[in-house]
């Protein structure tokens, strides 16, 4: 079994050097490490990566020069070890004890001192450093210098409001499955195995845990009564105004969470024929409707190429759920701090339109396409639906009149809040 440091280090080097997802990389090293030490291993990377900005921002500080490409290990074990002294419980001298007693299983007995004296002299000068780089807003707001100036130019106002949210690990949300029963019928189970839980605001089956919990240990999931679902991304099945006898289309479809609650919330559909272009990830929808007992048409391939997947019959309901900068959810995934790079934006807004423009054709005269994305920059948003409303002549947009979010010109933009739901935005298109 790998020790724990060591596992938090080599995940860290995947994400901040090699450019890999944390859904990628950690559930390998989660593997390798004892069952006991595997939440730890979990709050290690996760808090790093959320706070890394801020960390990388205070070690170049506190180092001399910056380590060779070869010795990015120390770097990422430093930065694990400042995470933990700056935000956790743990007494500083436990994290800089068992942070230098990782240095010999790295194998590079050269750094003990250094990683020593580098956590020494933050706990020592804590104030004064603080100080010295308060008025740095890649240190104060923990995010990457060109998405601080995208986000409070778009959102000046809430611009403080997002970075915080973002900086903080964000509420566990079930999804009750109405088919099984209804939502006051789980809360009152929930009650019963006493298990602290409410009712969301916005989602009308959405229930807010007090506490986050494995889904194991959570009363029906293993038996298909109930999902792990955001409220923001609840909506997106709500606002499609679902009725039986349609047919339906989820273009991008995995993992599969936004496919089975429509299937939930209308299982008198014609057909929802739901679409990824990756086929392995159609596996984890596989695994989701075999939970909750639902099924649709599972298609592996480009939305955007319908010539090669789509049977001419046209859809009702479109839900595009278009890949995005993910910026609403950078709580659940801090590795997009690192992952994502500025001209990402403009390419996204490409493949958007790319998306809008390929699956409206395949919408019936009087059917509504739901435009989604968990993006809070306005150019993936209003923008793509404005620039798509100028090249379709026969596109409306709708208001949506549930009271979610913030009103856009264009649709309704959420915005992450602490102890909330998610950053999402959503617009409704009806063709002419």
């Amino acid at each position: 079994m790998v020790q724990v440091r060591v596992a938090a280090v080599k995940v860290l080097l995947a994400v901040t050097r090699d450019g890999v997802s944390l859904n990628q990389c950690l559930p390998e090293l989660m593997a390798q490490v004892v069952e006991r030490d595997r939440p730890l291993l979990q709050d290690l990377c996760y808090g790093t990566l959320r706070w890394y900005p801020r960390l990388n921002t205070l070690l170049k500080v506190l180092l001399e020069k910056p380590f060779r490409s070869k010795d990015q290990d120390i770097h990422v074990l430093l930065a694990c070890a400042l995470y933990q002294i700056m935000v956790t419980r743990i007494p500083d001298h436990a994290a800089v004890n068992e942070t230098v007693a990782v240095i010999k299983k790295l194998k590079k007995p050269w750094a003990k001192g250094l990683v020593n004296g580098v956590l020494r002299r933050f706990i020592r000068e804590r104030e004064s450093l603080n100080a010295q780089l308060a008025d740095k807003g890649i240190y104060l707001h923990a995010h990457p210098k060109w998405l601080c100036k995208r986000i409070e130019q778009a959102w000046p106002q809430q611009a403080s409001a997002i970075f915080a949210a973002n900086n903080h690990p964000g509420p566990m949300t079930l999804r009750v499955n109405t088919l099984r029963q209804s939502r006051a019928e789980y809360l009152e189970t929930l009650q019963a195995a006493g298990i602290e839980a409410q009712a969301t605001a916005l989602s009308e089956d959405g229930v807010q845990l007090h506490k986050a919990s494995g889904v194991d240990a959570i009363p029906g999931f293993v038996d298909g009564l109930l999902s792990v679902q955001d409220e923001a991304a609840q909506l997106a099945a709500q606002l499609l105004q679902l009725e039986p006898g349609q047919r339906v289309l989820d273009a991008c479809c995995a993992p599969g969470g936004k496919t089975c609650h429509i299937l939930e919330r209308e299982a008198k559909l014609t057909e929802l024929v739901a679409l990824d272009i990756d086929d392995s990830r159609l596996e984890r929808v596989k695994e989701n409707f075999a939970r909750l007992n639902v099924q649709s048409t599972l298609i592996a391939a480009d939305a955007a190429a319908t010539e090669q997947w789509w049977d001419g019959q046209r859809f009702d309901r479109i839900l595009l759920d278009a890949p995005c900068s993910a910026t609403g959810v950078i709580r659940r995934h801090p590795d997009i701090k690192l992952l994502r790079k500025p001209d990402d934006i403009a390419r996204l807004a490409e493949l958007q339109a790319e998306l809008l423009d390929a699956l409206w054709p395949l919408l019936k005269s009087g059917g509504k396409l739901l435009y989604a994305t968990c993006s809070i920059l306005p150019e993936e948003n209003d923008a793509s639906i404005a620039a798509f409303i100028a090249r379709q002549g026969d596109a409306e947009v709708l208001t949506i009149s549930a009271e979610i979010g913030r009103q856009t010109p264009l649709g309704r933009q959420l915005l992450p809040t602490i102890d909330g739901h998610d950053g999402f935005y959503y617009a409704l298109l009806c063709k002419g």
